[in-house]
């Protein structure tokens, strides 16, 4: 995700998830260390325990505990004019460990770090694509995935400057939804020194939806294991796809949920992962103080390297 959360999945999910900030802790866990118990039933209410319910969604109240959200789904072009177009399906996973960040006068707090992959797949034949044909340039490019490393957060505190952490969820029925929408509007990595007077920023919207069982996110367990999550996003063309200035809009879809690891991806990510991607099997550490990798960040890294 683009300027990600970060399921992030990443990423801000407001749900600070996936849309990613710099990557600078303001308070570092030890590491090693372990959180302490969860009480018998978490109350909403309260700006602490409504935090670890927080954290229990997104990751572990275990410190360094690794938890794998993985995804799939589909991507479509959207042009004035034209019927809109099946470019892709895709592959995608986010690993992620949570770190308690203590800080006096703030109460409970935590960071999360991660990284994520997005695997772009033929949408008819479902193989990891190398090069792609562009039906509208008709030029074969090269695909490149998704791949950033890292993508965390800022530690989160139950009491801060716009006052105590409220979950913005909703339990109905036995059931924690938990909605985000996070609009995504900043300079393009890939723009030259006058993008003021030309343009040349990244406008996006990311969307994200959690479901959780009840008893599992305020009940006594670590984590809430059979989490799921759903991802949309409208983005510009991807810049691999050398569109230019082409009008035009892509639209990701997808769902997924939290597994027990990362054997439990399925084969053809961990096949990848094994042949290109091996650092992908665990996340970043507690005090990973890296700035935050995104799509863009990442192709110009990759275009910089072919080019020297």
């Amino acid at each position: 995700m683009k300027k990600t959360l970060a399921l992030a999945l990443a990423g801000g999910l407001g749900l600070t998830l996936l849309a990613s900030a710099p990557a600078l802790a303001q308070a570092k866990a030890k590491p090693g260390a372990k959180a302490a118990p969860a009480p018998a039933r978490l109350d909403l209410n309260q700006p602490d325990d409504a935090l670890k319910a927080f954290r229990k969604l997104q990751a572990s109240l275990v410190d360094g505990k690794p938890v794998v959200f993985w995804f799939q789904g589909s991507v479509y072009s959207r042009v004035a004019g034209e019927p809109d177009k099946h470019l892709f399906s895709y592959q995608a996973f986010n690993i992620r460990a949570g770190h308690t960040a203590p800080d006096i006068g703030r109460g409970y707090g935590f960071r999360l770090v991660s990284k994520e992959l997005v695997l772009y797949m033929d949408p008819v034949t479902h193989e990891v694509l190398k090069t792609w044909k562009n039906p509208w340039t008709g030029k074969e490019v090269d695909v490149i995935h998704i791949a950033n490393d890292p993508v965390n957060q800022r530690p989160m505190y139950a009491q801060s400057d716009r006052g105590p952490y409220k979950f913005t969820g909703t339990v109905k029925q036995g059931t924690v939804m938990q909605s985000a929408e996070v609009p995504l509007f900043y300079t393009n990595p890939l723009g030259g020194t006058y993008q003021n007077y030309v343009g040349g920023a990244y406008h996006a919207m990311e969307l994200f939806n959690f479901y959780a069982s009840e008893d599992e996110l305020l009940g006594p367990t670590d984590g809430a294991d059979n989490a799921s999550v759903s991802w949309a996003r409208v983005s510009q063309w991807l810049p691999w796809m050398e569109m230019g200035g082409r009008a035009g809009w892509l639209i990701f879809n997808g769902s997924g949920r939290r597994v027990s690891g990362f054997d439990a991806l399925p084969d053809v990510v961990k096949r990848e992962v094994e042949a290109n991607y091996p650092e992908y099997k665990t996340p970043p550490p507690a005090d990973d103080a890296r700035p935050n990798e995104t799509s863009w960040t990442y192709f110009k890294k990759k275009l910089d390297a072919k080019k020297t």
